[in-house]
């Protein structure tokens, strides 16, 4: 796993990004975007609510691929909860395994429930390194 500092989007042509979510679901079936990277895409992607929302719906709190070079990765249950490390560290096993049979060579990832969320990098990084190999490279803001 590699590091970086910068502006996640500026990978977008190169790689697939990764945006940290949660597992709620709106009444009209929306997935709850709050903050950070994940509302910066529902921006950029108008319909990206909807299509996690059934995701979620029918799937469950998991990491899917959106399309568009969007990729999900769970940190907590509700944006309400605090990110749990044990849902950060299946997320991740998820990820490595859809970089897997994609055929991905660059997957960039905010650091994972450290930026709204709360968590210090050097509890989560662990949790991410057995998984993530050169092909991942996490990214954090200046």
């Amino acid at each position: 796993m590699l590091e970086t500092v910068g502006d996640i989007w500026k990978y977008a042509a190169t790689g697939i990004i990764v945006i940290t979510t949660n597992g709620s679901v709106t009444r009209d079936g929306r997935a709850v975007f709050g903050r950070g990277v994940a509302k910066q895409a529902a921006l950029r992607f108008p319909g990206l609510a909807e299509k996690l929302g059934r995701l979620l719906a029918d799937r469950g709190n998991h990491v899917f691929d959106l399309g568009n070079g969007i990729v999900t990765f769970p940190v907590e249950e509700t944006p309400w909860s605090l990110p749990d490390l044990s849902i950060i560290s299946r997320s991740a096993q998820e990820l490595r395994l859809l970089a897997d049979r994609s055929g991905w060579d660059r997957v960039v990832v905010p650091r994972p429930g450290c930026g709204g969320g709360g968590l210090l990098w050097r509890e989560v990084s662990p949790m991410l390194s057995p998984y993530f190999d050169d092909r991942f490279l996490i990214i954090s803001s200046a």
